[in-house]
């Protein structure tokens, strides 16, 4: 950990920049538009995305399941705004083969249940982590904070020889750092995990990683 003093960290923090959340946001919503045509159709046009393309095909879950996962990331989104706009804005994202990691926080259980509620009503979904907190919304410095962690831990595993960085999605909220993605063994999984845990600020880590060869990975 860290032995810089808090007024150090806010004098070093910077805003979080709103635009890149809402470009996120886009991209997805337009990955998603794109498949709701017939598969062969979305493939194609993806594959016409070039270097997007080439990346998604490198991961584990291969394209189509990058594809896929955007799609289904992109109806829960859609289903948060219509639902409720700060839903949309207060919970983070991430779908790895079908599996949904919700992480964020909410004012009340019952937005909580709400957005596992809807998040199941998306085809395509196989699990749900919930893993949103109870309580008054994020700081901006909080944000901020949390911006800093994920881009470290980031850039950490993309440094990293031993880490196939493309496989793996980090979300972190309040200084909690939610891991998910798949290792190719236990060796890279630990790795991945150590590397978050010694990033200065983060407060714990929580991992969904899953191993390449895990039974419930079996055709996927």
């Amino acid at each position: 950990m860290s032995s810089r003093t808090d007024n150090d960290w806010q004098a070093n923090a910077k805003p979080p920049d709103h635009t890149t959340r809402y470009m996120h946001i886009f991209r997805h919503l337009v990955i998603g538009a794109i498949c709701l045509l017939p598969l062969s159709g979305c493939t194609s046009l993806v594959i016409g995305a070039g270097a997007t393309a080439g990346i998604a095909a490198m991961q584990e879950r291969g394209l189509d399941g990058a594809v896929s996962d955007s799609a289904i990331t992109a109806e829960i989104w859609q289903k948060f705004l219509s639902q409720d706009d700060k839903l949309f804005l207060d919970v983070e994202i991430e779908v790895v083969e079908g599996e949904v990691l919700l992480a964020g926080r909410v004012p009340s259980v019952t937005d909580q249940l709400e957005a596992v509620r809807l998040t199941w009503q998306v085809g395509g979904v196989k699990r749900v982590i919930n893993e949103i907190d109870i309580g008054s919304g994020k700081s901006l410095m909080d944000s901020a904070g949390d911006l800093v962690i994920t881009t470290r831990i980031k850039a950490a595993l993309m440094f990293d020889g031993d880490i196939y960085a493309i496989n793996y999605s980090i979300e972190t909220v309040n200084g909690t750092v939610h891991l998910m993605g798949i290792a190719q063994n236990e060796r890279e999984r630990e790795r991945v995990i150590s590397h978050a845990r010694e990033t200065s600020y983060v407060k714990r880590v929580v991992s969904h990683i899953r191993l390449k060869d895990d039974a419930n990975r079996q055709g996927t």
